[in-house]
């Protein structure tokens, strides 16, 4: 709960009693690798942040395929914007991609607390524009290049993910084939030795 104390922290909107009061309202869940918090059309009824692991959001293509849209890593929010604002079911899953740690909390709690804490609003306000923010600058990178390019790219901005995260949702994520993908992990191995 360290991680999420601290994040609640961002930019010094909430006191030390409001972070810890807002701590209480959180509910913590250990995920199996492949477990969802958040499934396709489902309504996103709760907010989740990354204590330890890897969480994934994924979508569908028109021919039914899974493509992988981000990684949610350590100390990180998550939830399904879209379908959280508007109340709608998502479009967009939310999985684990290894055992995870992560806390959750509840929409109608976090609603209640924002009207209890007027400076949650204007936390949650800067936690939500930070994070579209990173997920662009995140992503920016995946619309130029061959793809060799865009896995040296992911490699050095995410090494923690290349050696964790299941190749089929590296190769996903890069919008590549897992064949292609192999192919140059093994070109870049053979350079190495």
């Amino acid at each position: 709960m360290e991680k999420l104390q601290q994040a609640l922290g961002f930019g010094g909107i909430l006191s030390k009693e409001d972070i810890a009061y807002v701590l209480s309202h959180f509910k913590n869940k250990r995920l199996k690798a492949a477990a969802h918090i958040h499934s396709m059309h489902s309504i996103a009824r709760e907010v989740a942040f990354v204590e330890s692991g890897i969480l994934r959001t994924y979508g569908a293509d028109p021919n039914g395929n899974e493509v992988t849209k981000y990684f949610i890593r350590e100390n990180q929010f998550v939830v399904d914007l879209e379908s959280y604002y508007t109340a709608t079911p998502g479009r967009n899953a939310i999985q684990a991609v290894v055992p995870s740690d992560i806390y959750t909390i509840q929409k109608a709690v976090l609603d209640r607390l924002t009207e209890e804490i007027p400076n949650l609003y204007i936390f949650l306000k800067s936690i939500t524009e930070a994070h579209l923010l990173n997920k662009i600058r995140d992503n920016d990178f995946l619309n130029f290049g061959d793809s060799r390019t865009k896995y040296l790219e992911f490699l050095k901005r995410y090494p923690e993910l290349a050696s964790q995260v299941p190749q089929q949702y590296i190769a996903s994520y890069l919008r590549i084939t897992p064949q292609s993908l192999s192919r140059i992990r093994k070109e870049l191995a053979g350079k190495k030795g």
